[in-house]
């Protein structure tokens, strides 16, 4: 889509043509409007003249001598004090002497050009200017600059613009809006039959799901036009002024309906009002004007809002109810399909060697958002050029998820002999509960490369495809994975380090969601102890229960984290001759696949030599 604009020149540009004029008027006219040219010459010239008796008037001053020859011709001289005999050689040369022999500029016609014509010419300028201004903001002198209109960047169609094609992974929202492309097309067809399109069109979902890609999309497909505007835009520092904003910005799309509306992060304008007296006033205004917009008494046909929000839950209930905003679209993280459709989409833009496996690579980047996929391929074409390559690789997709997930590899981070023995036996650890215990995701790779995300070295699981839901076993299976890394430092040197920070965090916070929100603890049964808020940005949660429990839910989740760490302990000193062989491997190589893991567990371990490795 291509935004409509205007060539518009600077106001500089208006301000140097008005100097400019000053300029010329004081240089070529100002001369002529005010008193004679005066030559200046020297003192011998005067004397000469003086002695010539060519000079008719003259005018002695404090500091210079001005005079006329016959033919009235005027000019100055510096005085000379030590000339004594000045005023007698002028009397002896006939000269007479005057103290107007200038004539001065008259007192009006001073006023005039000096101060009149000046404040004329800026007073031009100011209303000039503020014409201007007001034809950029769409033409009204009820206000002042354009501050109460709307700045909505309007679009046409462009056979270069984004369409549905182009978005991939979100098959159900994209149907959702192509309904609404139709209606645009092919409205008989719907009113035929009695039915209206929606008025309003909110999209949620996590930052970087496509929302607003998803409305480029419809702005790309639809032959109306389509305003674009951030809830940003519509507040201003004066009272009154996003109002207007809003009532502009549906004046000019009532003016070229059919069109459609986009609204982008609505929740900086239409958040619940409290009724505090620490209120926003002037964004309740605009909250109050967009409501009425958009069902009030008059009719909005032909205008459909489309808004994106990653908030929903901090909108208030007049917005979002039928009749404003009639449909709500979920825009979620994508499942293993749609990221594969979304690597495809991304990746037809570089050069892809015959060996890459977008499956796989899907895989490994569970829980990625649209933005993030684009990221990793990106990623992975930049890291073929700083190689010399013309083509991406698959390890060069496999490396940019992990660059995506844990940064750079820290090339001059260099690890003590004895820290990178703990860091090995720390991620084997990881590695090794995780394959003891059933419905645990297989190890894909296991690296004590330092990252400059912080981490020292990684443990990477895949899951073979999607999985929603999650028993309490596969819950407690995966804390005690988490608590594998504490535990084999514990087994293999007897005291403990800041390694697992991470790993402390993660269980922590999975032991609590299972006690307070998954009904998974037998004291509390299926009672919600917490209440979960930003569910698109985090997911954080706020207590629904009194302190005793709270405290009550503390006991339960140390005591669950601990059991698990006891069980991860019990599985390594059972297992304690692979702990060894594998962190000894792991140490020599420091990156090894989850294959390599797996024929060493088994005892199929080949020679050194023989067994593939990763740069």
């Amino acid at each position: 889509m291509n935004e409509v604009k205007t060539p518009k020149r600077p106001l500089l540009f208006y301000y140097c043509i008005v100097i400019l004029v000053l300029l010329l008027f004081n240089a070529l006219i100002a001369p002529y409007l005010t008193s004679a040219q005066v030559t200046e010459v020297d003192y011998g010239t005067f004397m000469s003249m003086t002695e010539n008796q060519e000079i008719a008037e003259v005018e002695i001053t404090d500091s210079e001598i001005v005079f006329s020859d016959q033919d009235g011709n005027l000019y100055e001289t510096g005085l000379m004090e030590s000339d004594t005999g000045l005023v007698e050689r002028l009397y002896a040369s006939g000269a007479s002497f005057s103290s107007e022999i200038v004539e001065e500029t008259s007192p009006l016609l001073s006023i005039l050009l000096y101060w009149v014509l000046p404040i004329v010419l800026f007073i031009a300028l100011g209303q000039f200017m503020s014409k201007k201004l007001m034809d950029r903001a769409g033409g009204s002198n009820s206000m002042m600059f354009g501050m109460g209109k709307s700045n909505a960047k309007v679009y046409v169609k462009s056979s270069e613009g984004i369409k549905f094609t182009d978005v991939a992974g979100e098959d159900e929202a994209k149907e959702n809006l192509a309904e609404i492309v139709d209606y645009l097309h092919t409205p008989d067809k719907y009113t035929e039959i009695g039915a209206s399109m929606p008025k309003g069109i909110l999209l949620v979902g996590p930052p970087g799901t496509g929302k607003t890609m998803l409305a480029k999309a419809v702005a790309g497909e639809s032959n109306v036009p389509f305003f674009s505007m951030s809830g940003s835009e519509f507040v201003e520092m004066f009272v009154g002024m996003g109002a207007s904003k809003v009532r502009d910005l549906f004046k000019q799309a009532k003016e070229k309906a059919p069109c459609i509306v986009f609204i982008d992060e609505i929740d900086a304008i239409g958040k619940k009002r409290d009724g505090s007296l620490g209120g926003n006033d002037e964004r309740e205004q605009t909250l109050n004007q967009l409501l009425t917009e958009m069902d009030g008494f008059e009719d909005n046909s032909g205008v459909i809002i489309l808004a994106a929000t990653n908030r929903p839950e901090s909108l208030d209930p007049a917005l979002t109810r039928p009749g404003r905003f009639d449909r709500r679209v979920p825009v979620e993280l994508p499942d293993l399909q749609g990221r594969e459709d979304i690597l495809k989409v991304h990746a037809k833009k570089i050069k892809l060697a015959e060996d890459v496996d977008f499956s796989r690579i899907a895989r490994m980047a569970s829980g990625a958002s649209g933005a993030e996929l684009a990221n990793i391929v990106n990623e992975a074409a930049l890291r073929a050029v700083r190689d010399g390559r013309g083509f991406v690789t698959q390890a060069d997709m496999e490396e940019s998820i992990e660059v995506v997930i844990a940064g750079y590899q820290k090339k001059n981070a260099i690890l003590t002999d004895q820290e990178k023995h703990i860091v090995a036996y720390h991620e084997i650890g990881h590695a090794l509960v995780a394959a003891m215990q059933t419905n645990s995701a297989p190890v894909q790779k296991i690296t004590i490369v330092p990252r400059t995300s912080g981490a020292l070295g990684y443990t990477m699981q895949v899951e073979e495809g999607n999985h929603y839901l999650m028993n309490k076993e596969e819950i407690e299976n995966k804390i005690c994975t988490l608590t594998g890394g504490r535990a084999a430092e514990e087994v293999a040197f007897g005291s403990v380090t800041t390694g697992a920070s991470n790993d402390i965090e993660q269980a922590t916070k999975l032991s609590r969601a299972m006690i307070t929100r998954y009904g998974m603890s037998e004291d509390f049964d299926m009672v919600a102890m917490e209440t979960v808020t930003n569910q698109y940005l985090g997911g954080d949660t706020s207590p629904a229960c009194s302190a005793e429990t709270q405290a009550e839910i503390d006991r339960q989740v140390v005591a669950l984290v601990k059991k698990q760490h006891q069980k991860a302990v019990s599985i390594l000193s059972e297992n304690r001759t692979k702990l060894d062989e594998l962190a000894a491997y792991l140490y020599q190589k420091e990156t090894i696949t989850g294959e390599e893991f797996m024929t060493i567990l088994k005892g199929q371990r080949p020679a050194l030599s023989d067994l593939k490795t990763n740069p």
